[in-house]
């Protein structure tokens, strides 16, 4: 296999010996319509490092790719710094192969991955600070707990200035092309903003606290080596991924209204259409996403930067849609900031839909402008008005909360 899959070059030292997933459409609820990649590091110094693994039923590929530069057996150190399965799926499998001196991962790392594989022992916890000699080369670890799971850590290479960024800095993307100086500025874009809200936007504090860790540290990053997605090695690029996390964090309102609805025989539909009216009449940037045709993950990236959310339901069973119920589901768990918004929708005898969905938007705690648009089967002309108006004082409100941010 090693004549076929064949380590990449980062840097002079270092190799990506991961793998490319072109089949993952859904992970963890989240479609990733473009595949991933699984990244994995090998470090070539004195004593040789592995900078954790893959998903399980890519080891022989990875254990391939290392073999395509050396004997896996030289292998001394393997690293891991976060234990979520498409890291660590076959990392026992990997220990066994390599027979390494010693296998380090965070404190809650080594609790994680003695829960996950039940008699992997032997892992060495490291501290936040702690460094690690490779002889001609030094590994840095920095804690980042929740970024994002307990057991997240950064690893450093510090004579390379490479951080080895686990989840942070990348996306779902499967592709050959190794650095994202060789990719679409817009594909990089979106990919990143997808995998920052719907994997970290719920963790921004640890992130900018991660950030700040970074900073601290001292070092001028001259490449990024996220574990999924391409690798950063230019200075702009990296100014630009670093500075996007920055701004994500932050969630600044912006003038972009997402309206998410799902209706049953077009009457949500056409007051959704109504609403889209107004918000664009009073100066808003409407984003009309109907469920039929709209994935939560990608409701939850329009999001990340939008000032509004706006959410539709007909009622079904004197509950919301089971559609509604979901997304709003999906959102309140990634937690949104700094939103307005608004709920309306079509009923037949009871109008407990649209009642529910503002008590979920009120639980997000997302500014409510009224007190929530109900109509009885098909809107008419004086409904569509009523709508329209909605979308207006929605608008208006947007405004004044962008002026003031």
């Amino acid at each position: 296999m090693k004549d076929v899959f064949k380590a990449q070059k980062v840097t002079d030292t270092v190799y990506w010996v991961g793998a490319i997933d072109w089949v993952l459409r859904d992970f963890h609820g989240y479609a990733t319509n473009r595949g991933t990649t699984y990244n994995a590091y090998l470090v070539l110094a004195d004593t040789v490092a592995l900078i954790d693994a893959v998903k399980a039923p890519f080891k022989d590929e990875l254990l391939a790719r290392i073999a395509s530069v050396i004997d896996p057996k030289n292998i001394s150190i393997i690293v891991s710094n976060h234990s979520e399965m498409d890291h660590t799926g076959c990392l026992p499998d990997v220990i066994e192969a390599v027979e390494p001196d010693a296998v380090y991962a965070s404190r809650a790392g080594t609790e994680a991955l003695a829960r996950h594989f039940h008699g992997t022992g032997g892992i060495v916890a490291v501290e936040d600070g702690q460094t690690v000699s490779l002889g001609n080369r030094t590994l840095s670890f920095i804690e980042t707990k929740m970024v994002h799971w307990p057991d997240s850590m950064l690893s450093t290479l510090v004579e390379e200035q490479l951080l080895f960024s686990q989840d942070g800095f990348g996306m779902h993307l499967a592709t050959s092309e190794l650095f994202a100086d060789r990719l679409p500025r817009e594909v990089l874009e979106f990919e990143a903003a997808k995998y920052f809200a719907n994997i970290l936007m719920p963790l921004v504090s640890p992130i900018l606290k991660a950030l700040g860790k970074v900073q601290e540290a001292g070092i001028e990053l001259a490449v990024v080596a996220p574990d999924h997605g391409p690798i950063w090695r230019r200075r702009e690029d990296i100014e630009f991924i670093v500075g996007k996390y920055a701004g994500w964090c932050e969630q600044k309102p912006t003038r972009k209204a997402v309206v998410v609805y799902d209706t049953m025989w077009g009457s949500t539909e056409r007051l959704a259409r109504a609403i889209g009216e107004g918000l664009k009449a009073g100066g808003a940037e409407p984003k009309l996403m109907p469920l039929k045709g709209c994935h939560r993950s990608d409701i939850a990236t329009e999001v990340l930067e939008a000032g509004a959310l706006v959410v539709g339901s007909p009622t079904l069973n004197n509950m919301m849609f089971p559609t509604v119920a979901d997304v709003l589901t999906y959102l309140q768990g990634l937690r949104p900031k700094n939103l307005v918004g608004a709920a309306f929708g079509s009923y037949g005898w009871a109008a407990a839909g649209v009642k529910q969905v503002r008590e979920t938007l009120e639980a997000m705690k997302v500014e409510l402008v009224g007190e929530g648009l109900k109509v009885k089967y098909v809107p008419d002309g004086s409904d569509l008005k009523e709508a329209y108006s909605l979308g207006l004082a929605v608008a208006e409100r947007l405004r004044e909360v962008c002026a003031r941010a």
